[in-house]
C-alpha cells in the first residue's frame, strides 16, 4: 500500500522545507539592497561646493606656503646681514612674531628649542590660512590659468597682510603686551612680500588640492 504522502512525517520535512526556502528569499532580497547600495555609492558624485574637502587641502597645503614663506625670509634676512654689515639672525622673523605671544622678550631668544616651537606655530597659522586661500581660489579660480590664480592669490596676500598687521596687530599686540613690536620692527615691504611669497605658493600647489571627481569606468565585455 501507497504510504500517506499527508503524514506527519512529510508534514514536518514540508514545513522546514517551506521555512528553508522562506530564508532563503529573504537573504536574496537583503543582497539586492546592499548590492543596489553599492551601485548607489560608486556612481556618487559631489554637487555644489565642496566647502569641507577645500578646507582640509587648504589646511594641509598651507603648511607649504608657510615653509616657502619662511625660507624666503630667512634667505632675505642671511642677505641682509651680509649687505647692510649688520649682524641679524636668519631667524629675525620668527623672534618678532614670538613678540606676540611673549613681549619684547622674545627679541633676545637665541635658543633653538624656542625658536623651533616658533617656528612651528608659524607654520601652524599658515595651516590656518591655507584653509582661506584654497576655499578662495577654489570659488573664484577654480578653472583659471597659472597666471590668473597668481593674481588671485596676490589680491588674497595683500588682503590678508593689511588685515593682519593694520587691521587686528596694530591695536592688539599693544592692547594685550604693551607694544607694537611687529608692526615697529618688520618693515612694511618685508611684511608684503613674506604674504606675497606665501600666497603665491598656494597659487601653484593649489591643484594639488583641487577635488577630482571619482568615475567609474564601465566595463564592456
Amino acid at each position: 500500500m501507497a504510504s500517506d504522502s499527508r503524514s506527519p512525517e512529510n508534514e514536518q520535512r514540508r514545513a522546514a522545507i517551506e521555512r528553508e526556502l522562506e530564508a532563503a528569499r529573504s537573504r536574496v532580497e537583503t543582497l539586492q539592497r546592499e548590492l543596489a547600495a553599492l551601485d548607489v555609492d560608486s556612481n556618487w558624485q559631489r554637487r555644489g561646493f565642496y566647502t569641507s574637502y577645500y578646507a582640509t587641502t587648504g589646511f594641509l597645503l598651507g603648511s607649504l606656503g608657510a615653509a616657502v614663506s619662511l625660507l624666503a625670509n630667512i634667505i632675505g634676512s642671511l642677505v641682509w646681514s651680509q649687505l647692510a654689515g649688520v649682524p641679524q639672525s636668519p631667524l629675525r622673523l620668527i623672534q618678532v612674531y614670538l613678540t606676540f605671544p611673549m613681549g619684547e622678550s622674545a627679541l633676545g631668544i637665541d635658543n633653538g628649542l624656542t625658536l623651533a616651537i616658533g617656528c612651528c606655530l608659524y607654520l601652524g597659522t599658515g595651516m590656518l590660512y591655507g584653509i582661506l586661500f584654497q576655499l578662495g581660489l577654489a570659488r573664484f579660480a577654480a578653472s583659471a590659468t597659472l597666471t590668473a590664480r597668481l593674481a588671485y592669490a596676490t589680491v588674497f596676500a595683500i588682503v590678508l597682510w593689511l588685515v593682519n598687521f593694520y587691521g587686528i596687530l596694530a591695536w592688539l599686540q599693544p592692547l594685550l603686551l604693551g607694544g607694537s613690536w611687529i608692526l615697529d620692527l618688520i618693515p612694511w615691504w618685508v611684511a608684503a612680500m613674506t604674504h606675497l611669497a606665501y600666497g603665491w605658493t598656494m597659487a601653484v600647489v593649489y591643484p594639488w588640492g583641487e577635488y577630482v571627481p571619482y568615475r567609474v569606468e564601465s566595463q564592456q565585455i
